[in-house]
């Protein structure tokens, strides 16, 4: 079924309020910095390109609630011990909230509920997802889903990469707690004197968990909107024919059309950040101009889903980084697709390939 969906251009109006961030500077190893009354921000390393993760904490009677927690190894835990050992000393950790399923957001998840015995609240698709990856791991890796890639153009030691990333995954992430309270989009959550507005966004991670307080227009973002860099929005073997980039961006509509323009955001990268509105559009702008650098170069050839990656990520990429710049170039794809702007043709190898629709 095709679903046919207008352009965001169209639907961005122009923000008036620029992009401004009230601290420039974030918070070392083992500092904490408070970035609104009760709320406190930390930030933890991580071994990737993006080298951090913000965590807030959020106070919540005689002690913190905290929300994320970094990956799964032993130069987080020991992060988590000094900040409580220092900064939070005296004080308790009273719940962890995590957002999505993504280890440098959910890793450290089961040792810090086993470690300060305090509840996982998360969303019910976030809690599932890791525990489908996480007892599964090698699922990913099934003949069907290598077919999957090379028949779009992937060589072979990337199909390869791409199929192991359960097992990867599982290196960062640490077993969940059997039980959970599920965070759902609608209703609110109470911490400490602050009432949020429990939201969800998709395309980054589906049902990624927001919290925002009305009385104090702050958004805690996840991954959903971050100031400077675009979050990862895939297609991913499991669900071909996906639409996550359809998703993610009609989820930034929503924001920008619930959440006022002088919104204070808290995201889960970089620095926190005034001018919501003023980034949504940014956002929107640049995935409309990926989606029209695919139909210029789908114009001169029809191309595979491979052939496109270069189109988008024009930098030499090694294995890793070209498994994430694929299935995001996937994700452009499928939206044109989508759109009807786009259609596959299979040839006699199996191979699919991409041409413009006609009309």
């Amino acid at each position: 079924m095709s679903i046919s969906r207008p352009a965001s251009a169209e639907l961005a109006a122009t923000p008036a309020r620029p992009i401004t961030f009230p601290l420039d500077t974030p918070p070392t190893s083992g500092e904490i910095i408070e970035v609104a009354p009760g709320i406190l921000w930390a930030r933890l390393a991580l071994p990737f390109r993006l080298n951090h993760v913000n965590i807030f904490l959020i106070e919540d009677g005689d002690g913190y609630a905290a929300v994320d927690t970094g990956i799964a190894d032993e130069r987080t835990k020991e992060a988590w011990q000094a900040l409580l050992a220092g900064p939070l000393k005296g004080k308790r950790l009273t719940r962890l909230i995590v957002t999505h399923h993504h280890p440098d957001h959910i890793g450290l998840a089961g040792w810090l509920c086993s470690q300060f015995d305090i509840p996982l609240l998360t969303s019910q698709t976030g809690f599932l997802a890791c525990n489908n990856i996480s007892l599964s791991p090698n699922a990913l890796g099934a003949d069907a889903f290598r077919a999957f890639y090379r028949a779009h153009g992937m060589d072979q030691q990337t199909a390869e990469m791409v199929s192991t990333q359960g097992n990867y995954y599982l290196r960062m992430v640490t077993p969940l707690p059997l039980t959970f309270f599920r965070l759902v989009a609608g209703e609110k959550l109470k911490i400490g004197a602050r009432v949020f507005d429990i939201l969800s966004g998709d395309g980054h991670a589906p049902e990624q968990i927001m919290l925002y307080d009305a009385s104090a227009k702050l958004l805690l973002a996840a991954d959903q909107v971050l100031a400077r860099i675009t979050p990862n929005v895939s297609v991913w073997a499991v669900e071909p024919d996906g639409d996550p980039l359809g998703l993610y961006t009609r989820s930034l509509r929503a924001i920008a059309a619930s959440l006022p323009e002088d919104t204070y955001v808290l995201p889960g990268h970089e620095l926190p950040f005034y001018g919501l509105h003023t980034r949504i559009a940014e956002i929107l702008a640049h995935h409309e101009e990926r989606c029209e650098l695919i139909l210029s170069a789908v114009r001169e050839r029809a191309m595979t889903v491979a052939d496109l990656v270069p189109v988008l990520f024009p930098r030499q990429l090694d294995p890793h980084q070209m498994s994430f710049a694929f299935s995001e170039t996937h994700a452009h794809v499928n939206l044109l697709i989508h759109r009807e702007n786009l259609v596959q043709e299979q040839d006699a190898d199996g191979i699919s390939r991409l041409v413009l629709a006609r009309r």
